[in-house]
Order: structure tokens, then sequence, then C-alpha cells
């Protein structure tokens, strides 16, 4: 049997030999696309699906460099299916990488200005590094995740007369959480979870705002069905906030490439930082932020705000950054 033929990359040179590296190389192509085509077919197809595709997902845009990679390697190699498919995956990822969800004028004018914060502890570690940013930021409302017993004491020692109303779900580790404003709050439910996430109903101005600090667990594996419930849960309370203007923020260990989280956009809300021009801004992991990363920390507001600005902050003791937009509420005509 003549075998120099069945090399299925097509990189054969036509002399019935081939070249070993050429093949090499769209093979390792091939592997490339393979693992690439995967996640981008499942953001096509509007999914999560299994592990691992929700957590690479969440570096969606980072798939540009295999991409690119496996794209060199056809070219070297020759093979020129593999190069159209290539091509066909750039093109897919830069089309993801353009921002979801919706945008539009405020429905009426301007009545008040605020700054909001938020920011994960990681623990309790970062604690003393939010406190310095939220003195030096002047934020108008505070959100704060994995304020363990410390943490939650801390703010209250240090914060109080600035902040003097509140609203937390005390816990120890990653589920303690707390919501600082120097509007007078009312209590309302939050949102159950493994973690805390409480709300609460601010008077800003004598215009009613809805407050949702938001920290669903992680889709880590054996997790990401919770991981999903827990993200309709924030839907559902986005969803329940009816016409009240809304401010959801918080860690959501969740990007605008997973279909959990743009359920929650579907609901109406848009995330602030997109709105600022600072969409893929990435917050987690700090330590390679922002060279690399992915935008897991959000302020998602309802179409009665505006965001002027958007900032991300170095939290020392903490592997996310802290984000402050500077946001302002519009009432209906």
């Amino acid at each position: 049997m003549d075998t120099a033929t069945a090399d299925p990359t097509g990189t054969d040179d036509g002399t019935g030999r081939g070249s070993a590296g050429r093949r090499f190389g769209a093979r390792c192509a091939a592997a490339l696309f393979a693992g690439v085509s995967v996640v981008v077919g499942c953001r096509t197809a509007d999914t999560d699906a299994i592990t691992p595709v929700p957590q690479l997902l969440a570096f969606l845009p980072w798939l540009l460099v295999p991409a690119a990679g496996g794209l060199l390697l056809t070219v070297l190699a020759r093979w020129w299916t593999g190069a159209v498919w290539g091509v066909a995956l750039l093109g897919a990822l830069a089309w993801f990488v353009e921002p979801y969800g919706r945008t539009g004028e405020p429905p009426g004018p301007p009545v008040a200005a605020l700054r909001v914060l938020t920011g994960n502890v990681e623990f309790g570690q970062a604690t003393g590094s939010l406190i310095d940013a939220v003195r030096r930021e002047k934020p108008d409302l505070v959100f704060v995740q994995e304020c363990e017993y410390g943490c939650d004491a801390a703010l209250k020692r240090e914060l109080a007369d600035t902040f003097p109303h509140r609203r937390a779900v005390e816990g120890g580790g990653s589920e303690g959480s707390v919501v600082l404003s120097r509007f007078p709050l009312r209590a309302t439910g939050g949102v159950p979870a493994t973690m805390g996430m409480p709300g609460a109903v601010a008077d800003v101005g004598g215009h009613t705002v809805r407050l949702q600090l938001a920290h669903p667990m992680p889709p880590l594996p054996g997790q990401v069905d919770l991981w999903r419930r827990e993200l309709g849960g924030l839907r559902d309370a986005a969803v329940a906030a009816g016409d009240v203007p809304a401010v959801f923020a918080g860690d959501f260990n969740a990007s605008r490439d997973h279909a959990a989280f743009r359920r929650v956009l579907d609901t109406g809300l848009r995330d602030a930082a997109r709105l600022a021009g600072a969409g893929r801004a990435p917050t987690w992991p700090s330590r390679t932020a922002p060279a690399f990363g992915t935008q897991i920390d959000h302020v998602l507001v309802s179409e009665e705000f505006t965001a002027r600005r958007a900032r991300f902050l170095d939290l020392a003791g903490s592997d996310h950054r802290a984000l402050v937009v500077d946001l302002t509420l519009h009432v209906r005509r």
C-alpha cells in the first residue's frame, strides 16, 4: 500500500515523502484549534457547558493567542484548510470581544451623583488597604466581599462616622459581606447563597434605589451548577426590582463571556465599567492584572444611571482589584 498520500492534514509535498516538520506543525495547530473551537462553540451556543469550559470562558479574549499561534503554524506547514479554520476562529473571537448588553440614553434629567466602590478583601486580608482606599476615594456606597469577623469589626471602628448606615451578612472566611452607605438604608431581603449577599433599599436624595451585593460561588470543578444557581438568584433579584433604580455590585465570579452572567444583563442591568469605556479591564487575578486577567468584579446599574468614570485600584493582600465608578441617577420623565 502506498501510504504517502495518507496525511489527513494535507501537508504532503507532492513527492510522496512529505515533511515531518510540517506534519508536526499542522498537528499542533489542529490540537490548538480543537481546544479553542470547543470554547468558541459553547460561547456561540450561549451555554457555559461543563468544566473546563466555564473556567476557560472567563479568559475568552486570551484565546486569541493560541488561535493566532495555530494560524502561524498552518502557514508554516502550508496547511491551507487549517488556515481557513484558524481565520474563522480569530473572526469569532474578535466578534465576541465586542461589548454585550444594552446601552442607551437615560430616561430623564439627572437628580443625583454618587460614587460606588466594590472590593473583595480576600478573607479580610486587604481590610486595611480597603479602608485607606475608601478614605482616599470618598465613595457614597461601599460593597465589601469576604469581610470576615475581623474585617467587619474594623469597618465599624474606622468608618462608622462616615458611613452611618450598613447592611451585612456576618460570617467567617469568605462568607461575610457588608454594604456601607452614606444614604439612609431600609432593610430588604438579600439573595440566599453560600456566601453573604445582603440587599438594601437606599434613599438617594429622596429617590429609592435598590442595592444588592453580589458574591456567588466561583465556577470551580464540581460546583458549576451551584455557581449557575446563585447567579440565577441575582438575576431573579434584578427582575424583582422592577422599575426601581438598582445597583448590583460585587465579585460576580463571572465575566460577560459567561452565559449565566449574560442572563443577569438581559434583565436590563448594564455594566458601569463598560459604559465608562473600561469593559475589559481585568480585576482578577490582581497579581497579573492589568497585563493578564479577567473582569469578574462589576457594578451593574439599571437604565436610570449613567457612568462617567471607572477606575481599578490595587488592594494589598487581595487577589482582586477594587472597582470605583462615578454614577449619575436620572429620573423618568
